[in-house]
């Protein structure tokens, strides 16, 4: 896996790229907004309404990307936005299918522990003086998705009766090949840490443009 995150020291990375009313964010801030709704029927057994809500925010996460690369709106906001509600649905459907006793806390405890254990990513990144997080890797990103079709699934088979059942065994099929890709997207991405490491370390060290300077002011002359 190859280091696709460029240095970013402070300069601006152009127009499009800094804007924050586009219609891909505006796209996530609405997915976002939906979070807490969601959870709430979920602890309601409104089922059905958090089904189609679930349903609206994975179309949503769908046109977002391919919006933001048909109109050329593409932004540092939107590649925050649209992982963190990713995220964040997968967390609210965590606490509301465990309130519940749909899913086991084992579960829980190996999603939460895979979100902890790239927690130090972004510092170290930053740290090596590149621009932010490493850009989201397919192999997360269908782990994600895997999550996000497993959580209706499972929601669903909470039910009585032979579609209840099928929904339930193909939700634990996506939850299991989800949680294991999800730890794998990890690995590729502390991968990638440690070849930007290992590259930072074999870089000469840039050269301080005022050494010159206070060299000569502090020559006699």
């Amino acid at each position: 896996m190859s280091a696709e995150v460029g240095r970013d020291p402070g300069a601006g990375t152009g127009e499009v790229a800094d804007r924050i009313w586009t219609v891909p964010n505006i796209l996530s801030f609405a997915r976002l907004l939906g979070v807490p709704l969601f959870l709430w029927l979920v602890l309601v057994e409104a089922d059905w309404w958090a089904l189609g809500l679930l349903v609206f925010a994975g179309l949503s996460d769908w046109l977002d990307g391919k919006l933001a690369r048909a109109l050329n709106q593409t932004s540092k906001l939107g590649t925050v936005l649209d992982p963190a509600a990713d995220r964040l649905y997968i967390l609210a459907t965590l606490i509301g299918l465990t309130v519940r006793e749909i899913i086991p806390v084992w579960l829980i405890v190996l999603l939460v522990a895979r979100e902890v254990a790239i927690t130090p990513i972004v510092p170290i990144v930053r740290r090596l003086g590149y621009g932010g997080a490493l850009p989201v890797h397919f192999v997360g990103k269908a782990g994600t998705m895997c999550l996000l079709y497993a959580f209706p699934m499972l929601l669903l088979g909470d039910h009585d009766g032979a579609v209840a059942t099928t929904a339930k065994i193909i939700g634990w099929s996506f939850a299991i090949w989800g949680t294991a890709l999800y730890w794998w997207a990890a690995v590729l991405y502390w991968t990638q840490v440690r070849q930007l490491v290992l590259a930072d370390r074999a870089s000469p060290p840039a050269p301080d443009p005022s050494a010159g300077a206070r060299k000569g002011a502090e020559t006699p002359r």
